[in-house]
């Protein structure tokens, strides 16, 4: 990382800001080229590091994109805000924090966890628990992505680190 001084590494505060994102950029490979879709997550910190749960339709360029190459990359951000230069343009900047990731990811079959899956997401997004049955679970892909690398950095509106 070449800002060395906006480096998160401590683990809560990484988690803490997976939670407080909204949207997850999901990169895949396409025929060699990158092909990012946002998408609403769910998530669990396991032994294996980052697993996010996504929903998807059944059937998409998305879900080819994974069939063909399970390598992925996620990126989070939350806090986004401008820092004002006044009146120097090259004085302006972004406060934020954010997290990307690198792991492989794939469909998921079995209906437990599918259905574990599409709790942790509604938890994620609205702070609420929901009950899911198989019927409902059958509607949609669940894709899990497990990312066991990543990296953080943050910036204040001071343009500080923050974690």
């Amino acid at each position: 990382m070449r800002r060395k001084d906006r480096e998160i590494t401590g683990t809560d505060r990484i988690l803490e800001i997976v939670g407080k994102a909204k949207v997850l950029h999901l990169g895949l490979n396409d025929d060699g080229y990158p092909y990012i879709v946002p998408l609403s997550y769910g998530f669990e910190a396991t032994d294996e590091g980052i697993v996010f749960y996504m929903h998807s339709a059944k059937e998409g360029h998305k879900l080819d994109r994974l069939r063909h190459d399970s390598r992925v990359c996620v990126e989070l951000e939350c806090d986004a805000a401008l820092v004002s230069g006044g009146d120097v343009p090259c004085r302006y900047g972004l406060s934020y924090a954010s997290v990307i990731g690198w792991g492989t990811a794939g469909i998921v079959e079995d209906e437990a966890e599918k259905i574990r899956g599409l709790k942790l997401l509604m938890k994620n997004q609205t702070g609420r628990d929901f009950e899911f049955d198989g019927k409902m679970a059958s509607a949609v892909a669940v894709i899990k992505a497990v990312i066991p690398r990543f990296t953080a950095k943050a910036r204040d509106n001071a343009g500080q680190t923050v974690g």
